[in-house]
Protein backbone atom coordinates (compact mmCIF):
# COMPACT_ATOMS: atom_id res chain seq x y z
CA UNK A 1 0.00 0.00 0.00
CA UNK A 2 1.07 3.43 -0.96
CA UNK A 3 1.11 5.95 2.32
CA UNK A 4 1.46 9.90 2.27
CA UNK A 5 3.22 11.04 4.53
CA UNK A 6 4.54 14.35 6.07
CA UNK A 7 8.08 14.75 7.50
CA UNK A 8 10.59 17.02 8.67
CA UNK A 9 13.63 17.01 6.87
CA UNK A 10 17.41 17.60 8.13
CA UNK A 11 16.50 21.31 7.22
CA UNK A 12 13.83 21.80 9.60
CA UNK A 13 11.32 21.84 6.56
CA UNK A 14 7.69 20.02 6.19
CA UNK A 15 7.93 17.87 3.49
CA UNK A 16 5.49 15.52 1.82
CA UNK A 17 6.77 11.86 0.44
CA UNK A 18 4.59 8.92 -1.10
CA UNK A 19 6.38 5.45 0.35
CA UNK A 20 5.11 1.65 -0.35
CA UNK A 21 4.92 -0.12 2.57
CA UNK A 22 2.74 -2.76 3.95
CA UNK A 23 1.69 -0.79 7.30
CA UNK A 24 2.52 2.43 9.27
CA UNK A 25 5.71 0.68 11.08
CA UNK A 26 7.16 0.00 7.96
CA UNK A 27 6.67 3.36 7.03
CA UNK A 28 8.19 4.46 10.55
CA UNK A 29 11.27 2.11 9.85
CA UNK A 30 12.10 3.44 6.17
CA UNK A 31 11.85 7.52 7.54
CA UNK A 32 14.14 6.53 10.53
CA UNK A 33 16.43 4.58 8.25
CA UNK A 34 16.02 7.99 5.75
CA UNK A 35 16.80 10.44 8.91
CA UNK A 36 13.39 12.02 8.73
CA UNK A 37 10.80 13.03 11.48
CA UNK A 38 7.61 12.16 11.19
CA UNK A 39 4.74 14.21 11.27
CA UNK A 40 1.77 12.64 10.10
CA UNK A 41 0.85 9.75 7.85
CA UNK A 42 -1.81 9.63 5.82
CA UNK A 43 -3.12 6.31 5.05
CA UNK A 44 -5.11 4.78 1.86
CA UNK A 45 -8.53 5.04 1.87
CA UNK A 46 -10.26 1.54 3.00
CA UNK A 47 -14.05 0.69 2.61
CA UNK A 48 -14.85 1.22 6.02
CA UNK A 49 -17.61 2.51 8.37
CA UNK A 50 -15.65 1.71 11.80
CA UNK A 51 -15.42 4.77 13.38
CA UNK A 52 -11.66 5.11 14.17
CA UNK A 53 -11.18 5.93 18.04
CA UNK A 54 -9.28 9.51 18.68
CA UNK A 55 -7.40 10.47 21.87
CA UNK A 56 -9.02 13.03 23.67
CA UNK A 57 -6.10 15.77 23.61
CA UNK A 58 -7.80 19.09 24.79
CA UNK A 59 -8.65 17.09 28.08
CA UNK A 60 -5.39 15.42 28.08
CA UNK A 61 -3.85 19.17 28.33
CA UNK A 62 -6.29 20.98 30.11
CA UNK A 63 -5.83 17.91 32.78
CA UNK A 64 -2.11 17.69 32.56
CA UNK A 65 -1.68 21.88 32.85
CA UNK A 66 -3.92 21.50 36.22
CA UNK A 67 -1.18 18.40 37.65
CA UNK A 68 1.61 20.48 36.41
CA UNK A 69 0.58 24.05 37.93
CA UNK A 70 -0.19 21.62 41.06
CA UNK A 71 3.73 20.97 41.16
CA UNK A 72 4.09 17.34 39.67
CA UNK A 73 7.05 16.39 36.99
CA UNK A 74 5.62 15.60 33.90
CA UNK A 75 6.46 11.99 34.15
CA UNK A 76 4.09 11.64 37.50
CA UNK A 77 1.43 14.02 35.91
CA UNK A 78 1.40 11.61 33.07
CA UNK A 79 1.57 8.33 35.48
CA UNK A 80 -1.22 9.69 37.25
CA UNK A 81 -3.28 10.84 33.91
CA UNK A 82 -2.64 6.90 33.06
CA UNK A 83 -4.16 5.35 36.00
CA UNK A 84 -7.24 7.40 36.22
CA UNK A 85 -8.14 6.36 32.72
CA UNK A 86 -10.70 4.06 31.50
CA UNK A 87 -10.47 3.80 28.28
CA UNK A 88 -8.47 1.21 26.53
CA UNK A 89 -7.24 3.20 23.31
CA UNK A 90 -6.16 6.50 25.73
CA UNK A 91 -4.62 4.14 28.50
CA UNK A 92 -2.43 2.60 25.37
CA UNK A 93 -1.26 5.99 24.47
CA UNK A 94 -0.58 7.33 27.54
CA UNK A 95 1.36 3.82 28.71
CA UNK A 96 3.22 3.95 25.81
CA UNK A 97 4.46 7.75 26.46
CA UNK A 98 5.30 7.03 29.72
CA UNK A 99 7.61 4.04 28.40
CA UNK A 100 9.25 6.32 26.24
CA UNK A 101 9.74 8.80 28.93
CA UNK A 102 11.47 6.52 30.90
CA UNK A 103 13.66 5.90 27.97
CA UNK A 104 15.18 9.45 28.19
CA UNK A 105 13.15 11.14 25.42
CA UNK A 106 11.82 14.77 26.17
CA UNK A 107 8.25 15.04 25.95
CA UNK A 108 8.06 15.99 22.40
CA UNK A 109 10.23 13.71 21.17
CA UNK A 110 7.67 11.18 22.89
CA UNK A 111 4.93 12.77 21.34
CA UNK A 112 6.66 12.53 18.02
CA UNK A 113 6.66 8.74 18.38
CA UNK A 114 2.92 8.66 18.40
CA UNK A 115 1.31 10.78 15.91
CA UNK A 116 -2.05 9.25 15.41
CA UNK A 117 -2.65 10.69 18.78
CA UNK A 118 -0.78 14.13 18.86
CA UNK A 119 -0.92 16.13 15.39
CA UNK A 120 1.97 18.03 14.29
CA UNK A 121 0.93 21.69 15.67
CA UNK A 122 0.67 20.23 19.09
CA UNK A 123 4.03 18.97 19.26
CA UNK A 124 5.58 21.66 17.89
CA UNK A 125 3.96 24.03 20.52
CA UNK A 126 5.54 21.75 23.10
CA UNK A 127 8.77 21.82 21.73
CA UNK A 128 9.33 25.19 21.63
CA UNK A 129 7.99 25.36 25.06
CA UNK A 130 11.01 23.09 26.34
CA UNK A 131 13.30 25.14 25.13
CA UNK A 132 12.17 28.04 27.09
CA UNK A 133 11.27 26.23 30.07
CA UNK A 134 7.57 26.60 29.94
CA UNK A 135 5.63 23.80 29.24
CA UNK A 136 2.53 25.20 31.37
CA UNK A 137 2.05 28.27 28.93
CA UNK A 138 2.48 26.56 25.86
CA UNK A 139 -0.41 24.16 26.78
CA UNK A 140 -2.71 26.85 28.31
CA UNK A 141 -1.97 28.81 24.92
CA UNK A 142 -3.05 25.32 23.17
CA UNK A 143 -6.11 25.06 25.80
CA UNK A 144 -7.81 28.05 24.53
CA UNK A 145 -6.51 27.71 21.34
CA UNK A 146 -8.39 24.74 20.83
CA UNK A 147 -11.42 26.34 22.96
CA UNK A 148 -11.31 28.94 20.37
CA UNK A 149 -12.04 26.87 17.21
CA UNK A 150 -14.89 24.94 19.25
CA UNK A 151 -16.84 28.04 20.03
CA UNK A 152 -16.73 28.78 16.00
CA UNK A 153 -17.47 25.17 15.00
CA UNK A 154 -20.16 24.55 17.42
CA UNK A 155 -21.80 28.06 16.40
CA UNK A 156 -21.98 26.55 13.33
CA UNK A 157 -23.33 23.43 14.23
CA UNK A 158 -26.10 24.56 16.31
CA UNK A 159 -27.16 26.86 12.98
CA UNK A 160 -27.40 23.77 11.09
CA UNK A 161 -29.75 21.55 13.42
CA UNK A 162 -32.53 23.79 13.09
CA UNK A 163 -32.70 23.09 9.33
CA UNK A 164 -31.74 20.05 9.47
CA UNK A 165 -34.45 18.66 11.87
CA UNK A 166 -36.94 20.79 9.58
CA UNK A 167 -35.44 18.53 6.27
CA UNK A 168 -36.14 15.68 8.31
CA UNK A 169 -39.66 16.31 9.31
CA UNK A 170 -40.62 17.53 5.81
CA UNK A 171 -39.18 14.74 4.03
CA UNK A 172 -40.62 12.04 6.70
CA UNK A 173 -44.26 14.07 5.87
CA UNK A 174 -44.35 14.00 2.81
CA UNK A 175 -43.27 10.44 2.60
CA UNK A 176 -46.07 9.23 4.69
CA UNK A 177 -48.35 11.84 2.18
CA UNK A 178 -47.13 9.94 -0.75
CA UNK A 179 -46.75 6.20 0.31
CA UNK A 180 -49.73 5.90 2.43
CA UNK A 181 -52.47 8.67 2.09
CA UNK A 182 -52.03 9.01 -1.48
CA UNK A 183 -52.94 5.96 -2.46
CA UNK A 184 -55.50 5.53 -0.17
CA UNK A 185 -57.24 8.13 -2.51
CA UNK A 186 -55.98 7.00 -5.62
CA UNK A 187 -58.36 3.48 -4.89
CA UNK A 188 -61.50 5.87 -3.99
CA UNK A 189 -61.00 8.08 -7.31
CA UNK A 190 -60.77 4.49 -9.27
CA UNK A 191 -63.62 2.73 -7.89
CA UNK A 192 -65.45 6.70 -8.53
CA UNK A 193 -64.53 6.18 -11.94
CA UNK A 194 -64.10 10.38 -11.39
CA UNK A 195 -61.72 12.23 -14.03
CA UNK A 196 -59.09 13.93 -12.73
CA UNK A 197 -57.19 16.87 -13.07
CA UNK A 198 -53.76 15.90 -14.83
CA UNK A 199 -51.46 17.02 -11.99
CA UNK A 200 -53.68 15.29 -9.61
CA UNK A 201 -53.92 11.54 -11.72
CA UNK A 202 -50.07 12.34 -12.16
CA UNK A 203 -49.64 12.72 -8.15
CA UNK A 204 -51.85 9.84 -7.74
CA UNK A 205 -49.88 7.75 -10.07
CA UNK A 206 -46.83 8.73 -8.07
CA UNK A 207 -48.63 7.55 -4.93
CA UNK A 208 -49.87 4.41 -6.48
CA UNK A 209 -46.35 3.31 -7.58
CA UNK A 210 -44.57 4.36 -4.25
CA UNK A 211 -47.25 2.52 -2.21
CA UNK A 212 -46.54 -0.66 -4.84
CA UNK A 213 -43.22 -0.73 -4.29
CA UNK A 214 -42.76 0.53 -0.90
CA UNK A 215 -39.76 -2.06 0.26
CA UNK A 216 -37.63 -0.99 -2.85
CA UNK A 217 -38.36 2.97 -2.82
CA UNK A 218 -37.49 3.23 1.35
CA UNK A 219 -34.23 0.61 0.78
CA UNK A 220 -33.00 2.74 -1.87
CA UNK A 221 -33.88 6.14 0.18
CA UNK A 222 -31.85 4.60 2.96
CA UNK A 223 -28.60 3.44 0.62
CA UNK A 224 -28.70 6.75 -0.84
CA UNK A 225 -28.57 8.39 2.70
CA UNK A 226 -25.56 5.90 3.77
CA UNK A 227 -23.98 6.01 0.21
CA UNK A 228 -23.92 10.29 0.89
CA UNK A 229 -22.66 9.55 4.36
CA UNK A 230 -19.66 7.19 3.34
CA UNK A 231 -18.87 9.63 0.72
CA UNK A 232 -19.34 12.57 3.05
CA UNK A 233 -16.41 10.89 5.21
CA UNK A 234 -13.61 10.41 1.83
CA UNK A 235 -11.04 13.15 1.64
CA UNK A 236 -11.34 13.18 -1.99
CA UNK A 237 -15.52 13.44 -1.89
CA UNK A 238 -15.24 16.69 0.57
CA UNK A 239 -12.44 18.22 -0.79
CA UNK A 240 -14.39 18.09 -4.63
CA UNK A 241 -17.54 19.30 -2.86
CA UNK A 242 -15.67 22.73 -0.73
CA UNK A 243 -14.26 23.55 -4.32
CA UNK A 244 -17.91 23.38 -5.70
CA UNK A 245 -18.82 25.81 -2.69
CA UNK A 246 -15.93 28.00 -3.36
CA UNK A 247 -17.58 29.18 -6.77
CA UNK A 248 -20.71 30.23 -5.08
CA UNK A 249 -21.12 34.10 -5.19
CA UNK A 250 -20.70 35.24 -1.30
CA UNK A 251 -20.36 31.62 0.36
CA UNK A 252 -17.06 31.25 -1.51
CA UNK A 253 -15.99 34.65 0.33
CA UNK A 254 -17.15 33.63 4.08
CA UNK A 255 -15.56 30.33 3.85
CA UNK A 256 -12.55 32.02 2.72
CA UNK A 257 -12.35 34.27 5.59
CA UNK A 258 -13.16 30.84 8.06
CA UNK A 259 -10.04 29.53 6.41
CA UNK A 260 -8.07 32.56 7.29
CA UNK A 261 -9.52 32.40 10.66
CA UNK A 262 -8.12 29.20 11.29
CA UNK A 263 -4.69 30.14 9.88
CA UNK A 264 -4.38 33.21 11.72
CA UNK A 265 -4.93 31.74 14.97
CA UNK A 266 -2.92 28.52 14.40
CA UNK A 267 0.19 30.56 12.99
CA UNK A 268 -0.24 33.57 15.98
CA UNK A 269 -0.25 30.20 18.55
CA UNK A 270 2.57 29.04 16.85
CA UNK A 271 4.75 31.83 16.71
CA UNK A 272 3.84 33.16 20.64
CA UNK A 273 5.47 29.84 21.53
CA UNK A 274 8.53 31.12 19.91
CA UNK A 275 8.73 28.99 16.40
CA UNK A 276 10.43 31.18 13.64
CA UNK A 277 7.96 32.49 11.50
CA UNK A 278 8.52 30.67 8.28
CA UNK A 279 8.33 26.86 9.81
CA UNK A 280 5.58 28.30 11.47
CA UNK A 281 3.67 28.72 8.09
CA UNK A 282 4.93 25.37 6.70
CA UNK A 283 3.56 23.82 9.95
CA UNK A 284 0.01 25.18 8.94
CA UNK A 285 -0.51 24.47 5.12
CA UNK A 286 -2.27 22.19 5.90
CA UNK A 287 -5.53 23.85 7.49
CA UNK A 288 -5.61 25.56 3.93
CA UNK A 289 -7.54 25.03 0.90
CA UNK A 290 -5.54 23.75 -2.21
CA UNK A 291 -5.64 26.89 -3.97
CA UNK A 292 -4.17 28.78 -0.66
CA UNK A 293 -1.97 26.00 0.06
CA UNK A 294 -0.19 27.70 -3.42
CA UNK A 295 -0.60 31.18 -2.32
CA UNK A 296 1.25 30.37 1.02
CA UNK A 297 3.79 28.53 -0.31
CA UNK A 298 4.94 31.93 -2.88
CA UNK A 299 4.43 34.10 0.06
CA UNK A 300 6.58 31.64 2.33
CA UNK A 301 9.00 31.61 -0.19
CA UNK A 302 9.31 35.50 0.22
CA UNK A 303 9.27 35.86 3.49
CA UNK A 304 12.39 33.95 3.36
CA UNK A 305 13.72 35.69 1.01
CA UNK A 306 13.70 39.02 3.13
CA UNK A 307 10.47 40.37 2.00
CA UNK A 308 7.97 41.44 5.11
CA UNK A 309 5.44 38.90 6.37
CA UNK A 310 2.81 41.57 6.00
CA UNK A 311 3.79 41.89 2.41
CA UNK A 312 4.05 38.52 1.24
CA UNK A 313 0.35 37.76 2.38
CA UNK A 314 -0.98 40.69 1.15
CA UNK A 315 0.78 40.04 -2.22
CA UNK A 316 -0.66 36.47 -2.55
CA UNK A 317 -4.00 37.21 -1.46
CA UNK A 318 -3.60 36.05 1.95
CA UNK A 319 -5.12 39.27 3.76
CA UNK A 320 -8.49 41.53 3.99
CA UNK A 321 -7.70 44.98 3.90
CA UNK A 322 -8.42 45.09 7.83
CA UNK A 323 -5.80 41.92 8.70
CA UNK A 324 -3.28 43.60 6.15
CA UNK A 325 -3.38 46.87 7.82
CA UNK A 326 -3.04 44.99 11.51
CA UNK A 327 -0.37 42.75 10.36
CA UNK A 328 1.68 45.88 9.58
CA UNK A 329 1.13 47.24 12.93
CA UNK A 330 2.20 43.88 14.06
CA UNK A 331 5.47 43.84 12.50
CA UNK A 332 6.24 47.59 14.15
CA UNK A 333 5.47 46.30 17.48
CA UNK A 334 6.74 42.88 17.46
CA UNK A 335 4.17 41.58 18.54
CA UNK A 336 3.20 39.48 15.61
CA UNK A 337 2.25 36.73 17.18
CA UNK A 338 -0.50 38.58 19.86
CA UNK A 339 -1.98 40.77 16.41
CA UNK A 340 -2.27 37.47 14.39
CA UNK A 341 -4.61 36.34 16.97
CA UNK A 342 -6.78 39.30 17.67
CA UNK A 343 -6.71 39.01 13.41
CA UNK A 344 -8.47 35.68 13.94
CA UNK A 345 -10.92 37.13 16.67
CA UNK A 346 -11.91 39.90 14.17
CA UNK A 347 -13.03 37.25 11.78
CA UNK A 348 -14.34 34.90 14.05
CA UNK A 349 -16.84 37.82 14.97
CA UNK A 350 -17.61 38.83 11.29
CA UNK A 351 -18.44 34.85 10.92
CA UNK A 352 -20.51 34.36 14.00
CA UNK A 353 -23.03 37.73 12.19
CA UNK A 354 -22.97 36.19 9.09
CA UNK A 355 -24.20 32.44 10.25
CA UNK A 356 -27.15 34.62 12.39
CA UNK A 357 -27.97 36.45 9.47
CA UNK A 358 -28.12 33.71 7.11
CA UNK A 359 -29.76 31.74 10.15
CA UNK A 360 -32.06 33.83 10.27
CA UNK A 361 -32.95 33.97 6.37
CA UNK A 362 -32.84 30.60 5.98
CA UNK A 363 -34.92 29.18 8.07
CA UNK A 364 -38.29 30.80 7.17
CA UNK A 365 -37.58 30.06 3.45
CA UNK A 366 -37.03 26.67 4.47
CA UNK A 367 -40.00 26.49 6.10
CA UNK A 368 -42.55 28.27 3.10
CA UNK A 369 -40.67 25.97 0.81
CA UNK A 370 -41.41 22.45 2.86
CA UNK A 371 -45.08 24.21 3.18
CA UNK A 372 -45.48 24.72 -0.14
CA UNK A 373 -44.65 20.96 -1.26
CA UNK A 374 -47.09 19.29 1.60
CA UNK A 375 -49.87 22.19 0.54
CA UNK A 376 -49.53 21.44 -3.00
CA UNK A 377 -49.82 17.87 -2.37
CA UNK A 378 -52.86 17.94 -0.18
CA UNK A 379 -54.49 20.61 -3.07
CA UNK A 380 -53.64 17.94 -5.28
CA UNK A 381 -55.71 14.89 -3.80
CA UNK A 382 -58.59 17.13 -2.89
CA UNK A 383 -58.83 18.99 -6.38
CA UNK A 384 -61.20 16.10 -7.45
CA UNK A 385 -63.48 16.27 -4.06
CA UNK A 386 -63.59 20.42 -4.72
CA UNK A 387 -64.40 20.18 -8.64
CA UNK A 388 -67.49 17.51 -7.44
CA UNK A 389 -68.45 19.46 -5.11
CA UNK A 390 -68.65 22.63 -7.34
CA UNK A 391 -70.31 20.52 -9.88
CA UNK A 392 -73.00 19.10 -7.14
CA UNK A 393 -73.56 22.79 -6.33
Amino acid sequence: MQYKVKALNNHQQVVWIDIDAPDESSVRQQLHSRGLGLLAIKSPAVLSFKSREQFPLSLFSQELLALLNAGLSIVEAIETLGQKESRAYAKKILDRMIALLYQGLTFSAAMQQLPQAFPPLYIATVSASEKSGDLSEALTRYVAYHNQIDIIRKKVLSASIYPLLLLAVGGLVTLFLMGYVVPKFSVVYENAGTQLPWLSELLLQWGKFIGQHAGVVFGSLIALVVGLVYAASRDNVRSLLVAQLWRIPGLGERLHVFQLARFYRTTGMLLRGGIPAVSALNMVSGLLDPALVVRLKLATRQIGEGIPLSTAMEQNGLTTPVAARMLRVGERSGQMGDMMERISAFYDEEIARWVDWVTRLFEPLLMLFIGVVIGLIVILMYMPVFELAGSIQ
